[in-house]
């Protein structure tokens, strides 16, 4: 293998991808849909010039927090194994600037850290979320049978959901909460988990009024915040972007679901004022059973209000 210092001075280009600019709020019109789409495998770990500090606060959490972010069952084993593998071939190869491999040995250049991939004393699902920004998930089939189950997981940045509530549960159960699941999806995720061959990825988004990426409270049911106002919006909520992807593992036959955090302030569409219109768009264009869902009720005349605003600086044209 080529050694780190080799590594580093043959590479060239930036360390970092270019930040991905995703707006899955510009599509129209609303629905409860899988939304997946192909996924190159190059494509299929998505660090950003955040990577040194999403990975000191996954460090935080799992120093103080263990077993609330790490819970893996015995049967995913195999795929833990296959999962961190993958990251270990798939990192330094991909990212040369960011990941040098040694042997067994990982080293990080945004955070400094090393890692001996034979040897760390930590679960490999475990190690494998440390070092990257994705959080990770495994669903395992149970025998005879074509149910899913989630057997694995290191989840720092839970979108207000708790991983010890959806462990061992079947993809029917894990979604329960989201309206529209079980009517729309449910027959079709199984059948498309039984089948899918080729990985796939997905965007889902939401606005929150804290910025912090661990969030595992429940949906809020509350209405009118008086905090958050039509004047200061921009200021006060941030869009939350989940970039999902599904990939199929070769051996195991488990199915490992990374989810990565994306965080912007929501004044960044002062830049974007068709975006801005395109936003308020989707949120008028949702029923209120799914506004409820994504704690809007809360806010959602301020935002609408912010949104309005920053629209008609551009004419008002989407």
């Amino acid at each position: 293998m080529t050694s780190w210092e080799q590594t580093e001075t043959a590479a060239t280009g930036p360390a970092f991808p270019p930040d991905p600019d995703y707006t899955p709020y510009t599509a129209q019109p609303f629905r409860v849909a899988m939304g997946l789409l192909p996924l190159d495998l190059k494509d299929w770990i998505e660090p950003d010039a955040h990577l040194a500090a999403d990975l000191a606060e996954k460090e935080r959490l799992l120093a103080e927090r263990y077993d609330e972010v790490v819970n893996v069952r015995p049967e995913a084993e195999p795929g833990s194994q296959e999962v961190l593998g993958l990251l270990a071939e798939h990192l330094p190869a991909r990212f040369p600037r960011l990941y040098q491999r040694s042997g067994d040995e990982l080293r990080n250049a945004a955070t400094g850290q090393s890692w001996d991939l034979a040897g760390s004393g930590l679960h490999p699902l475990d190690l494998a979320g440390r070092l990257v920004q994705e959080d990770l998930c495994l669903m395992h089939k149970e025998p005879d049978s074509d149910i899913y189950r989630l057997v694995g997981a290191s989840v720092c940045f839970p979108t207000r959901w708790n991983l010890a509530d959806k462990m061992g549960l079947s993809l029917a159960a894990i979604h329960g909460p989201t309206p529209g699941y079980r009517e729309r999806l449910d027959s079709t995720m199984n059948r498309y988990f039984v089948r899918m061959r080729k990985p796939v990825w997905r965007l889902n988004w939401g606005l929150v009024d804290d910025p912090t990426l661990f969030q595992s409270t429940g949906h809020s049911r509350g209405g009118f915040n008086p905090d958050i106002t039509a004047d200061n919006a921009g200021e006060k909520l941030w869009l939350r972007i989940e970039r999902q992807t599904l990939r199929r593992l070769s051996r195991s036959q488990d199915i490992v679901f990374t989810i990565r955090i994306h965080v912007k302030p929501l004044s960044h569409l002062v830049a974007y004022p068709q975006r801005a219109v395109a936003m308020a768009r989707a949120l008028r264009g949702m029923p209120d059973w799914w506004r409820l869902y994504k704690s809007l009720p809360a806010f959602q005349d301020a935002v609408l209000g912010w949104l309005d605003r920053i629209g008609r600086s551009d004419g008002g044209q989407a």
